[in-house]
């Protein structure tokens, strides 16, 4: 057993921004096909995965989280301790470099996970059907995709909470977050005119509809989405160069600094976007990558980068 467990925890290569964002493009284009696209994306896990909510008892000692935005909340909420391996991706907080693993999130080997004797195993997505893998062998998970709404963010880390014994701390940060990102909005005084925005996730152009969770968090701002006016079956649409210049949005938020090296600069040598009027104002604001792709604790700080960069762009028209 301990020679699995060494092997099982280790660093590992992460997988690309391209394999990441294929993944979400093959789930909601699978959920538009089974007319799903809007449905809760808490409330559906039930029924695909019965045994995903089957942790009664008592509190689990041997967490594996396979989700870095859960690996954050667990942290956050006190439970740390009772987390022993975490996946490939979650580089956040300092303290899960102690129990890093080359497990993926997106390609999960269930013989490395059994190896670490769980008593849960918190999963996100669940692309490859692992909830129902693990519940074969006797092993509980947790699933919880990502949200469509603040709501849904606030009651996920609820529910994480109580089932890793955990649930007073949890409502504690959920309260906090509230209370953060409505005093950030309550800040901002919007203009009259709703300010068009791109989001970009990588250097192809993959981007986000407003029915996304990223897409909320700049509705909570009155903002207006230039991915909207395309028409497809998925809500990752990626947009050609010439669709965007044509758009001509008032600002461009780059969420793919880290993973794709994307600048204002960089963006102003493309072909034809220096006449852009977010790059001729000033207005193209860059994104911690995984502070914008993530809905835990750190949602505050993408809210307050996105109030930021709103509060530029009102400045810069005078």
């Amino acid at each position: 057993m301990k020679a699995n467990l060494i092997s099982a925890i280790k660093p590992t290569r992460k997988p690309t921004r391209r394999v990441l964002i294929g993944s979400l493009i093959a789930l909601t284009s699978l959920l538009a096909a089974c007319g799903n696209d809007k449905t809760d994306s808490t409330a559906s896990v039930a029924t695909e995965a019965p045994m995903s909510t089957d942790v009664a008892g008592d509190s689990p000692q041997r967490i594996i989280s396979l989700s870095p935005t859960h690996t954050e909340i667990l942290y956050a909420i006190g439970a740390g301790d009772q987390v022993v391996a975490v996946d490939s991706m979650s580089n956040y907080p300092a303290e899960s470099a102690a129990v890093l693993t080359e497990i993926s999130a997106y390609e999960p080997n269930v013989e490395a996970i059994s190896a670490l004797e769980p008593d849960l195993v918190v999963i996100g997505d669940d692309f490859s059907g692992l909830a129902e893998q693990l519940s074969a062998i006797g092993i509980k998970s947790w699933v919880s995709p990502a949200p469509l709404t603040l709501e849904e963010a606030y009651q996920q880390i609820d529910d994480l909470g109580k089932v890793v014994g955990h649930s007073d701390e949890a409502q504690n940060v959920t309260q906090k977050m509230k209370d953060d990102i409505a005093g950030i909005v309550a800040e901002i005084k919007a203009p009259a005119t709703p300010v068009t925005y791109y989001h970009e996730l990588d250097d192809t152009y993959y981007s986000v509809t407003g029915n996304t969770f990223i897409g909320s968090i700049y509705e909570l701002f009155g903002m207006r989405n230039i991915a909207d006016a395309t028409e497809g079956d998925t809500d990752y649409p990626q947009l050609s160069a010439e669709f965007i210049v044509s758009q001509d949005p008032n600002i461009i938020f780059l969420a793919d600094v880290n993973c794709c090296g994307a600048t204002a600069e960089k963006v102003a040598a493309r072909p034809g976007w220096s006449d852009l009027s977010a790059v001729v104002s000033g207005n193209v604001v860059s994104l911690d990558d995984d502070i914008a792709s993530r809905w835990g604790p750190r949602l505050v700080e993408y809210v307050q980068a996105v109030a930021d960069g709103l509060s530029a762009f009102v400045k810069s028209q005078g």
